[in-house]
């Protein structure tokens, strides 16, 4: 009997190499601004360090709702007041009669309310209030 496997090329295997992974790029998407904001409007909120959300952004169009530079480092301060309490989502009532409701930790508004709309509302999910 003859072994057969003697005469079988064999190839080598080529050697493992770990793979390293390159960094993923960062999508372009996630800064753009939504449509139908003015640069002022981006400008403020990149200066405030607050950002809106597009659900915020619709009330605020459709309540006529503006916004100036004061008011906005206003609302920046009680969102600095509200995370060194420990506060992650807060209403936050400023003096001109509006509320907006705020993820503490991502500095963005998740939606703002005026006094004429705001009465009778109930605000939910939230665990703080700053009152300024």
């Amino acid at each position: 009997m003859s072994d057969n496997r003697i005469y079988q090329s064999y190839q080598p295997l080529p050697p493992i190499v770990p793979v390293s992974s390159s960094p993923k790029p960062a999508r372009a998407a996630a800064n753009q601004p939504a449509a139908g904001t003015s640069f002022n409007q981006i400008l403020d909120q990149e200066l405030a360090g607050v950002t809106f959300s597009k659900h915020a952004l619709q009330r605020l169009n459709s309540r006529k709702i503006q916004l100036d530079s004061s008011q906005l480092n206003q609302l920046s301060q009680a969102i600095d007041k509200a995370a060194q309490k420990g506060a992650k989502e807060s209403l936050i009532i400023m003096d001109n009669n509006l509320a907006f409701v705020v993820s503490v930790k991502n500095k963005t508004v998740i939606t703002a309310v005026d006094g004429a709309s705001g009465a009778g509302n109930v605000f939910t999910n939230i665990d703080s209030a700053v009152i300024i």
